[in-house]
Parts: structure tokens; sequence; C-alpha cells
């Protein structure tokens, strides 16, 4: 066991410095070192490691924090706000790539990720670990597209996560968030063309409908089915294809998005009966190394008329000023607005506002330091529950690797 774990730890190191010619001592503990000395052996410069690849890539991605939260006590309760703070490691992603040897950009990908609720009973105050991404990726299976396979992406989320709003260590996007639409999730068993042009990237797919972390197909549901998603962007100034960061690169897109997600299973109607809901989004992103501006509208039409979750409409706008040498100093906003809809019942609508500032330490830390303002303007919901508002404050560790 002890050489085993001597060799994953060297593998491990060694892949992250590009197989360098890093040398390895090790004590008699078991202790690994970069440097010699007393009582320390010398590792051997490579350790062997086996795999049917061309390439192993390891990476991560840390969302740690701490959120203090003001929320406001239930009208019917007679209880004072309740004020909590707690510490947390809201994800953590541990991700590896096979690349295959008769194509480079082709690649099976597995990513884990591990979330922590400390208020959470049913786990026991317990880290949650799960798998996020489980795919292949065939690079030009078709004209300028590839496709990924297993559990993939969908199609909407990772764009805008990576072109319009680059906090998600703070908060969900629009369609995800639930504070506003909360309509999607990023990932789910399916498959998922990517189209690469220029002036125009798109991305289609089909999937179970009920995300990651759902359920498909129960014995006791009446009918379930698939959801078509998609995601269809004009990039105005030509650089579709290319990998953009938000610091260093200018580019103008608009996008047409949405799913029409078939007898969904988290979507059932009194009778425990799976429903199909639709959404479509308009979304729009102007950026450049200074300065960063997007808008969206989506509206949602659901046929259960017995929940509002699924059904309404709503916009949200979000802005970002960098300045400093390298960009590294970023001020940030967001301001969502949702309005959700049932038949024969007033519609409730909710605001959000997130707010704050940001620093990039170095490539691989950056921090922010964050406030969230939620509104509920009609308090009582479709289930005769209240909805709370809250007001939070957050720091942030994004650290990447």
């Amino acid at each position: 066991m002890k050489h085993i774990v001597l060799s994953t730890i060297a593998a491990l190191a060694m892949g992250a410095t590009a197989a360098s010619a890093t040398q390895f001592y090790v004590d008699e503990n078991g202790q690994v070192f970069t440097e010699p000395g007393e009582g320390r052996s010398a590792l051997q410069e490579e350790t062997p490691v086996s795999a049917k690849a061309s390439k192993l890539e390891f990476s991560g991605l840390h969302y740690l924090g701490y959120t203090y939260e003001d929320r406001k006590a239930l009208p019917e309760d007679d209880q004072p706000d309740l004020k909590t703070g707690n510490f947390e490691f809201r994800r953590n992603y541990v991700q590896v790539k096979a690349f295959f040897f008769d194509d480079p950009k082709s690649y099976a990908r597995v990513t884990l990720d591990t979330t922590y609720d400390a208020t959470n009973s049913s786990t026991g105050g317990y880290a949650n670990m799960y798998v996020k991404y489980a795919y292949i990726y065939l690079n030009n299976i078709l004209p300028y597209t590839g496709v990924e396979f297993g559990m993939a992406h969908r199609p909407w989320i990772d764009y805008e996560e990576h072109q319009g709003w680059w906090y998600r260590s703070i908060s969900k996007t629009f369609v995800e968030s639930g504070q506003a639409a909360d309509l999607s999730n990023s990932a789910d068993a399916g498959i998922n063309f990517k189209t690469k042009l220029p002036y125009f990237t798109s991305e289609i797919g089909l999937f179970n409908g009920e995300g990651y972390h759902g359920t498909q197909g129960n014995n006791d549901k009446i009918g379930t089915g698939n959801s078509i998603e998609w995601r269809l962007t004009a990039a105005a100034f030509g650089n579709g294809r290319v990998h953009r960061s938000a610091a260093k690169d200018t580019y103008l897109d608009a996008s047409f998005f949405g799913q029409y997600n078939m007898l969904n299973d988290g979507n059932e109607n009194a009778e425990g009966h799976a429903q199909t809901y639709a959404f479509y989004g308009f979304h729009a992103v102007y950026n450049m190394p200074s300065f960063l501006i997007s808008a969206q509208y989506i509206t949602a039409d659901n046929n259960n008329d017995t929940t509002y979750k699924k059904s309404g409409s709503g916009f949200s706008v979000n802005g970002s000023y960098r300045f400093g040498d390298n960009y590294q100093f970023e001020l940030l906003a967001r301001y969502d607005n949702w309005t959700a809809k049932m038949d024969n019942a007033p519609d409730l609508e909710s605001e959000n506002y997130i707010y704050g500032a940001a620093w990039r330490q170095n490539k691989n830390v950056k921090w922010l330091l964050t406030g969230e303002t939620y509104i509920a303007k009609d308090q009582k919901n479709y289930a005769g529950a209240y909805t709370q508002d809250f007001n939070a404050a957050l720091l942030t560790a994004e650290v990447s690797w």
C-alpha cells in the first residue's frame, strides 16, 4: 500500500508539472519532499502510469466561503428574524480527461463534485460526492461539430457561465437560481451536438430532462419523456470558435435558447402524473477587457395548473467593471426579476440583487466579497406557506488548478 500511495503522489505531481525534471524524496515515515535531506531517499524521476490514452489531464475547481444571512421571519410564526453564519465548501470539482490516440481533440471526461451542507439533517452534516459529468466527446463527428454522449453539458448554462456570468462561485445563473427562474440545471444524461463557427455557435441535444440529480421513468408516474434543448448564438465579432477570457477578449454575442421538457418526472400534477413544460430565452452580452454588460429574458409555460415553479417570465441584467494593471480587480452587480404564474391564482413576483467586488490574487486564486438581497413582493405562495426575504453577505475563495 505504501508503494501505491507514493507512486500515486509522484505521478500526480509530475503530471501537474508537465512531467518536468523535478526530483522527489521520501523519508522513513512515507512523507514526500522536493528537496534532499537527512533520512530522505530519492524516488525515481519517472513514475510509470498505465492508461489506454495518449494523455491524462487532471484539474480542479473549488468554491470555498463563509455566508452570513439575515432571513426575515415568516409572518405567521411571530418569531424573530433568523440570523445564521456558516463556513462552506459550496462546490469542489475534481476532473480527469483521457485523450484518445487517433484524435487528440477527442476524450473521455469524468468530473466528481463534492458539496457540504452543515444544516441539512438528511445528510447528517457530512459532505456528499457525486458524478457531475461523465461523457465521451468526439470531435468533428459532423462538419465543425463535436458531440458529447453520457452525463453531458446541457446547452445553455455552461455557455452563460463562461461568457456572460463569470461568478458561479457566488450564485447560479438566472435560469437555474432558486431565487429566480429555477427552471433547469447544468448537466443531464443525454447527447449534445456542439457546433463552432467564427460567426455562429450552437448546442442542440436530447436529454432525460430531470437533470443529473433527478429521477427518470418511475413506474408509479403516468408518462415520462425526454427533453429537447438548444442554444443558437450569433458571434458578431467573428470569434465564436476561440476559447475566451473575460479580461483579454472583446466579443458581442446574441443567443436564443430553451428546452421542451416532455412529461418531466419532477413536474407532477395533483394526481402524480408527470407533466410537460417548456421555456424560451433571449440573451445578449458585450464584453471588453475592462467592462461587461449582459441581459436576458425568459418565459416558461407549464401545463400543470397546480404549481407555479416552472411557469412565469422574467429578466436579468448583470455588469462588471475591471481595473488594475492586469484587470485583477472587479466590481460586479446583477438584478433578477421573476414573476411566477399559476392558473386561477395571483402572480408571485420576486426581485434579487447581487453586488460586490472581486480580486484575482493569481492564476489559481480569486477572492470575492459580495452581498445578496432577495425580496418577495407577494409573500404568500401557492402552497400556502410563505416566501422569506433575506439579506446575505458572502466571502468566497475561488480556487482552480
